[in-house]
């Protein structure tokens, strides 16, 4: 880490701040609190703002949500913060043609077994590919991949299927779909040619940066990365920065 000439500390939030979709830790909570005094901090996500700001459990932070297609920023406003969304992209979704290549997926996979729906269409024109369903527990979800090897294994199948999208290995068991553009790296320069910052400003904690993952496109360009491989170890990097 280079803290020296760092002023923006960006984040991924699952794996990274909390583990997969679980509130924000009060020990982290408290970190955070402490390195805002010195740094602007910054949700780099791949869910809504809205989702990301409960997760946080209304911590006042800037939020970029959903690849970049949101930006939102938190209010001190007593006794609860507010979030306000200052950007919301959406883009049109063939939902009929959706459907058809999820269902192709599943037969080529041999996951056709699955609980809720087999693919979920969110309004921003996203899309999830959950491999167990939509309404499969947390408990199977967590245990299914959990080092993301099973999907890495089929990454260049979904990238074939999507060709207008970019593909991640997301949350525990799915894949993102996501419109171009739209990726972490992009969302990230859009906030420096709008705040006047260079990457070098910024230093970035991300634990997804292997192959199709929503952190790797960052890990690969010259944004300074700090790899966490558990989210349980980021209070050691953290505390350096205090």
């Amino acid at each position: 880490m280079s803290p020296h000439a760092t002023k923006v500390l960006a984040f991924d939030l699952d794996g990274t701040l909390t583990q997969h979709k679980s509130p924000l830790s009060p020990e982290y909570r408290e970190l955070l609190c402490q390195l805002g005094k010195k740094y602007t901090l910054l949700m780099v996500g791949a869910g809504s703002c809205v989702r990301i700001f409960k997760q946080m459990r209304r911590f006042p932070i800037k939020i970029i949500g959903n690849y970049g297609m949101q930006y939102a920023t938190v209010k001190e406003d007593a006794p609860h913060n507010r979030i306000v969304l200052e950007r919301d992209n959406r883009v049109d979704v063939d939902h009929a043609l959706a459907v058809r290549r999820a269902d192709s997926l599943r037969r080529k996979l041999g996951c056709s077994s699955y609980q809720g729906d087999t693919i979920e269409i969110h309004e921003s024109g996203m899309l999830t590919f959950p491999i167990l369903g939509t309404a499969a527990s947390i408990k199977d979800k967590l245990s299914y991949d959990p080092d993301r090897t099973r999907r890495r294994e089929v990454y260049s199948q979904v990238v074939d299927l999507f060709p207008e999208y970019k593909v991640y290995v997301g949350g525990s068991s799915s894949f993102d779909i996501v419109p171009h553009p739209y990726a972490k790296l992009y969302a990230l320069d859009l906030y420096c040619k709008a705040e006047g910052l260079t990457h070098e400003d910024i230093l970035y904690f991300g634990d997804d940066y292997g192959l199709g993952g929503n952190d790797e496109d960052i890990y690969l360009s010259d944004v300074p990365f700090q790899c966490i491989d558990d989210y349980r170890t980021i209070p050691e990097y953290l505390k350096q920065l205090i």
